[in-house]
């Protein structure tokens, strides 16, 4: 199963209701891991700072290819997962 993350539409200016901590890994919590590496909270909020329609994932897998952080460096992802299982309880996952 592909995840949602890549095929969701940001609108303008949507903020979170509440946000809870993962309890257990999953494709969702791989891609918002590597939202939160790059400086944020998720796939919405980084449309709305970088401005762009669609974020680049691996077709393969469906997770994030690569991410611009706000200093405009990249951070590039591989194919597999790369949230390990100790980290997982540091993904946050925000609810709208």
């Amino acid at each position: 199963k592909k995840s949602e993350v890549c095929g969701a539409m940001a609108k303008a200016d949507i903020k979170p209701k509440s946000v809870h901590h993962a309890k257990k890994w999953s494709d969702d919590v791989e891609n918002l891991y590597r939202f939160q590496q790059a400086g944020y909270r998720d796939e919405v909020e980084y449309k709305q700072v970088k401005q762009v329609a669609v974020v680049e994932c691996w077709p393969e897998t469906g997770f994030v290819k690569k991410l611009q952080r706000r200093d405009n460096t990249f951070y590039y992802y591989n194919k597999q997962r790369e949230c390990e299982d100790k980290e997982v309880h540091k993904v946050k996952v925000y609810v709208y």
